[in-house]
């Protein structure tokens, strides 16, 4: 069944991750190049009748096209307060896949809208569809009617038919990088009030791993735990991660050649559940880090926020011998 987009609406208390939904293109995070190029798309009168969006999951794909849906109705239309909610549907394609599910759609498209220039189709994990579906849906989406543009959204572009491709206008969206979730955070945090250390920021941008809805409701978690006061070691307690602080004292262990202290650290940090995979990829990232910054062209490629005196107290041992010889065997004076 395709359900108005007005009708979704809760009376429940609201998430982060809905409350602070982008509204305008200039509210997207991190997907610049996507929405000037709707934009200038909208504007040129170039706008393809079918789109493809495909991208991780919470990077903004559905929100481009709830946002595109209004964009494109609002020339020319007094009312500013229209959202033209009833000319916008969306179809899960994970639970309506079948052929008689398209064949709905289809017979409504048909129906030209009543306010408004468009009729927004946006159809959600698009991929889902049977082959059948697939088939019956090919003719509309090449030639629909001039009121009709179909939005596709799909974090699996591989799974699509070609011939599906070869109708839409695809747009590749991006993962959410750190800086860009930690900044969009920052705002948020501001503006409930909530006071917050950058590090605490940093790690939740990290944990979400690129999708910006993970990030929002990461910070929601973290503050139900931790109130109004974001430490960097209560989230790293609430997120159960290792931060830094672990691959810094660990590092001090294999310069000092403490190895039994270290043994001792390692078979602590294997105690509190955590993956030995996990551990020697983040030490090998710390070890990155601690390369990078000893050159000042390199400096903007660490990866991990942290106060530069701590790594300055490391690097005090000459790291590009030092550190590299004692924890991969190299010998470079060679």
């Amino acid at each position: 069944m395709i359900i108005p987009i007005s009708l979704l609406a809760s009376k429940t208390l609201l998430l982060s991750a809905r409350k602070y939904r982008p509204q305008t293109f200039k509210d997207v995070v991190g997907q610049k190049a996507i929405t000037n190029t709707l934009l200038n798309a909208i504007e040129s009168n170039h706008l393809a009748s079918a789109l493809l969006f495909t991208g991780p999951r919470g990077v903004g794909k559905t929100t481009c096209a709830r946002i595109l849906a209004r964009k494109i109705n609002q020339p020319g239309y007094d009312d500013p307060n229209e959202d033209f909610a009833f000319n916008v549907f969306e179809l899960d394609a994970a639970s309506n896949n079948s052929v008689d599910d398209i064949r709905n759609l289809i017979d409504q498209v048909r129906i030209p809208p009543q306010t408004g220039q468009y009729k927004v189709y946006i159809i959600d994990e698009v991929h889902m569809l049977s082959s059948a579906a697939f088939n019956a849906f090919l003719k509309t989406l090449e030639e629909p009617p001039k009121h009709a543009i179909f939005i596709l959204a799909t974090t699996e572009k591989h799974k699509i038919i070609p011939t599906i491709l070869s109708r839409c206008q695809i747009f590749d969206f991006k993962r959410i990088t750190v800086k860009d979730a930690k900044e969009h955070l920052a705002d948020v945090a501001t503006s409930q009030g909530v006071v917050f250390e950058d590090d605490a920021l940093h790690i939740i941008a990290q944990k979400a791993d690129g999708a910006m809805r993970d990030a929002l409701s990461i910070f929601d978690r973290v503050v139900s735990f931790c109130g109004n006061n974001l430490t960097r070691q209560a989230v790293t307690e609430n997120l159960n991660v290792l931060d830094y602080e672990t691959y810094v004292t660990v590092t001090d262990l294999i310069l000092e050649n403490k190895i039994p202290d270290l043994l001792m650290a390692f078979n602590d940090i294997l105690s509190k559940g955590f993956d030995s995979h996990h551990f020697v990829s983040g030490l090998a990232s710390h070890f990155r880090d601690l390369l990078v910054i000893t050159v000042n062209e390199t400096i903007e490629l660490k990866r991990n926020f942290t106060d530069q005196d701590r790594y300055n107290r490391l690097l005090q041992l000459n790291p590009n011998i030092e550190l590299l010889r004692t924890t991969f065997g190299l010998d470079l004076d060679a």
